[in-house]
This record gives C-alpha cells, structure tokens and sequence, in this order.
C-alpha cells in the first residue's frame, strides 16, 4: 500500500523555518498501531491524519474532514501547526474548493479559513490560573535556571504550565537558555504537567512590534521543544491579553527555526490563530 504524505513548515513563509509537521490525507482509517508507527517513522514533533468522515466525499469537494495528531510517542488532544499544515494541504495541494474547512477532532470542531495567503485557525481559547510558585519550583528550576520568575499559570485543561520571566530580562535569556529534556521530565512525575511554556513580554513599540515571545518544551509528549506551538497559545492569548489589555497580538516564538502568529481573541471564548505555511516536501510512504 502507498499513502501520499507532505511535510509542511507552518508558522513561516520560508522553507525551513517555523514549525514541520507530516500530513498524510487518508482514503480510508487506518489501524492506531500504524498510525503510531508512521508518526514515528515521520519522527516530527506532528504526524497528522486526514480522513473522510462522508465516504461519497474526496478531498477537493468535502468540506468535513476527521484529523487526529501523533507525536513519535502518542497522541495529543490539540496540535495547531499540523492543523494548519492540514488545511494547506487541502486548499494547496488538493485544491479543496470551500473557503473553509472543519476539523472534526478530540478538542471539538476546528475551522480553518483561508485568508490572503495564509490561513486562520478557530481554536478554543484555554484561560490558565495562577499558582503558588513553590509548588512548582522544581520544574521552575529545571526550565529556567536562576533567572527571576515573574508568574506562574497553570491550563489544567491542557497540562501546559506558563512560567513568566521577570520584565528585567533580556529577550536573549529566554532565547539562550539551554533546558535539558530529561531533567524537565524527571522535575515532574505527579501527571499535571505535560508541557512547560517560557514567556516574556515583547517589545511592541519595534519592528515588526511582537507583544510577547516564548518557547515551548514537551519532553513528555516525545517533544523536547517544539518550534512554534498553535496550542500552547491558546493558553498564552488569555494570559497576554489580560495582562496587556489587548484582544489582538502578534507573538513570536523563538526557538532555534522560530515562527509568527497572529492572535486575536475573540468575546465567545474562542482564539483566531493566523499563520502561513511553505510545502517543503511531497512524497509515498511504503507499507
């Protein structure tokens, strides 16, 4: 059997940049065993899954369509670049002739819109709430060193903990700091984190004016940093914007590939994520 499969940067226009993600459009299901093994195989932070939910559907006219996400380990509940991958591989690749798309997925309907040439996301918007530091300090330790902390958040919704550097640091100790995979995962065992993110606030008032910056480590997850992270703005967007007083941001995460969103957080609860996409690869996979 041979199954097309794209890699896709997501976050960037330019190849090799933002963040890769596998996306193989399915005909039929495939068994959970095989869809592990080519996550695997793919070994990208996502390997996404596109399949028709109508079988009378193909992907150029259907505007439903089932997507699941696998890291090299296992699945998530929520991954916003392999979303956004998806949906240029439908509008690009296969030609998809709606202006929208839906996603059905573990985390609910998910729209993706065209826009220019990019796309925009219509994800949940994940509130996070304040913690007592000393609760966490070892994970805090392990993610940042002795750099003074300004806030700690939990999503317990999402397992994903936002530590806040102090306004006093520089961008360059967010983007220099050297987090070891295995000491963040051994710095925390109970199961209510499953991802840490490191924020500070941005520069606005520069070019191109990013309101905030951050990177994102998922060693439990299989995923030692991930370049540029859809989900875990659905937590940063209800922090930032509170704390910034605004409902439209462009934040900039900066791991080593980096990558932009454009943020706007809506009355409804939900997060308009928008982002562009570069096709770097096209290829069969073998079974």
């Amino acid at each position: 059997m041979e199954i097309a499969v794209f890699v896709v940067d997501a976050f960037t226009n330019l190849p090799f940049r933002g963040n890769p993600a596998a996306i193989v459009p399915l005909m039929h299901e495939l068994s959970e065993e095989l869809y592990q093994k080519i996550a695997a195989e793919m070994n990208l932070s996502e390997t996404a899954f596109i399949t028709r939910i109508n079988p009378s559907d193909d992907f150029t006219k259907g505007s439903r369509f089932r997507l699941r996400w696998f890291t090299p380990t296992n699945e998530v509940k929520l991954c916003g670049h392999a979303t956004l991958a998806s949906a240029a591989v439908l509008f690009q690749k296969k030609k998809n002739v709606n202006p929208t798309v839906v996603f059905e997925t573990k985390s609910g309907d998910l729209c993706v819109t065209q826009q220019g040439e990019g796309f925009v996301l219509d994800f949940p918007l994940n509130p996070p709430t304040q913690q007592d530091p000393n609760d966490f300090k070892d994970i805090v330790k392990a993610s940042v060193g002795d750099h003074p902390v300004q806030d700690v958040y939990l999503s317990a919704s999402t397992k994903k903990l936002l530590i806040r550097l102090a306004d006093s640091c520089d961008r360059s100790v967010l983007t220099s700091l050297k987090v070891n995979p295995d000491t963040l995962q051994s710095s925390e065992k109970s199961g209510k984190v499953k991802g840490v993110i490191l924020t500070m606030k941005g520069s606005a008032d520069g070019q191109p004016g990013y309101d905030f910056y951050s990177r994102y480590f998922s060693p439990w997850n299989g995923i030692p940093e991930d370049p540029v992270t859809g989900s875990s703005h659905t937590v940063l967007s209800s922090y930032w914007s509170k704390k910034l007083g605004k409902k439209k941001m462009l934040a900039y995460q900066c791991s080593s590939r980096g990558g932009e969103l454009e943020l706007e957080v809506r009355d409804d609860g939900r997060i308009n994520i928008a982002g562009k996409t570069v096709t770097v690869l096209q290829g069969t996979i073998t079974i």
